[in-house]
């Protein structure tokens, strides 16, 4: 294999996303620009215009046409790569069944943002939640590093025989997709390439020379069979992001697993959360441990599908587990979307936490170090007194307080 040399650039998310499409060689994007992540289409365009990247670039009149044309591009074997957020992703609701349904390794990246109405154009992660039951592969990256790695990873995760299902990479709008960071991307995109060969022989695609039917109307007494297919693939996907991972550290150095975990061995109490506050929660676990606090985090790499068992082997000895969800499922008494995961993969076992659901960060509402540190006492508190609430805690809402 080509030996890989390192470039260090000052990038934000959006461009590491760019330049993780450009040394995939992509052959289709469709783009639809929506903030904030039009720049990681304007970025692509201009690799493309200066020659350094060989693709077909589709301007679409919207979301729902940018998704449909990349699912076209991939039906005749390309390897293709889309990018929205927000009001768009919900736009291309319906060809997210589609993509997998059919089977198809598209790629796609997220600037995660909040949902109108009212409309908000800053961050939490209502829209991802959102896609977790269209049978989308899912990871949740925390720095602009990662994002490019996660990018080069999608592309053989999604097209790995075993898988052959869409995968989404998501990420904070504008705390990550316009703050810069030292990324470091390839050099010579040869070692990349090797990293994620192109084989289109090795699914289905449309062909003249070998006609197949996609999509056809499936009768009751086959539709239940078709979508359980899509079950096995996605319970093989866990074992193939793993090993993806490894191997692109072994390759290259770098890995991240499905969860990461901070200070978490000798912890009684620990927060879970995911994307780029990540940072801000390692800041407090370490200022609680100065002041004696066992305190521990976690973060949620992969969410779909959920890594249930390195979730659990994590958890089992701690006595409180804080799950700092940066959505709402509303109507749920539950109402975090990754905290009722938790707690549904904890019910069946024997040791286990008590768990406290919490939503913060709803439409990029500050969170500090400070927030987790009140968090983690409110916890301890509950805990103490026996008491840890069996529903969620809208952490910084005006107005509202517990205790």
């Amino acid at each position: 294999m080509t030996e890989v040399k390192w470039k260090r650039l000052p990038l934000n998310s959006n461009y590491a996303v760019a330049y993780a499409v450009k040394d995939c060689d992509v052959d289709v994007v469709a783009a639809y620009p929506i903030t904030p992540q039009t720049t990681v289409v304007e970025k692509i365009s201009e690799f493309i215009a200066n020659g350094e990247l060989d693709a077909e670039m589709i301007h679409v009149e919207s979301e729902h046409s940018a998704l449909s044309a990349v699912v076209g591009a991939a039906a005749v074997g390309a390897r293709v790569f889309t990018a929205t957020a927000s009001q768009g992703l919900e736009l291309m609701h319906e060809i997210l069944h589609i993509a997998s349904g059919l089977r198809l390794p598209v790629v796609m990246t997220i600037a995660a943002r909040a949902l109108s109405a009212p409309i908000s154009i800053w961050c939490d992660y209502g829209d991802v939640m959102n896609t977790r039951d269209t049978s989308w592969i899912t990871l949740i990256a925390s720095s602009a590093q990662e994002v490019y790695d996660t990018v080069i990873q999608a592309f053989k995760i999604a097209e790995d025989p075993r898988v052959l299902l869409p995968v989404m990479v998501a990420y904070d709008g504008y705390l990550m997709s316009h703050t810069y960071e030292p990324v470091y991307v390839a050099e010579d995109p040869t070692p990349i390439r090797e990293f994620v060969p192109k084989n289109p022989k090795s699914r289905i695609v449309l062909d003249p020379e070998k006609p197949v039917t996609m999509g056809p109307i499936a009768r009751p007494e086959w539709y239940y069979e078709i979508k359980y297919q899509q079950v096995e693939a996605m319970k093989r996907a866990y074992d193939v992001v793993k090993e993806v991972d490894a191997e692109f550290g072994k390759r290259f150095g770098r890995s991240y697993g499905v969860i990461e975990t901070y200070k978490l061995e000798d912890a009684d109490v620990a927060v879970l959360t995911y994307g780029g506050i990540f940072g801000t929660l390692r800041e407090a676990i370490d200022a609680m441990r100065s002041s004696g606090l066992k305190v521990g985090g976690i973060r949620l790499r992969l969410f779909r599908p959920f890594p249930y068992r390195e979730i659990v082997d994590a958890v089992k000895h701690l006595k409180l587990l804080i799950v700092a969800d940066r959505a709402i499922s509303y109507g749920a008494r539950i109402a975090g979307p990754v905290a009722m995961e938790i707690m549904s993969v904890l019910y069946r076992e024997s040791e286990k936490p008590e768990v406290m659901s919490v939503a913060v960060g709803i439409g990029q509402r500050t969170v500090t170090e400070q927030d987790f540190v009140e968090l983690v006492k409110l916890g301890l508190k509950f805990l103490e007194e026996k008491r840890v609430p069996n529903e969620t805690i809208y952490w910084g809402v005006r107005g509202v307080t517990y205790g």
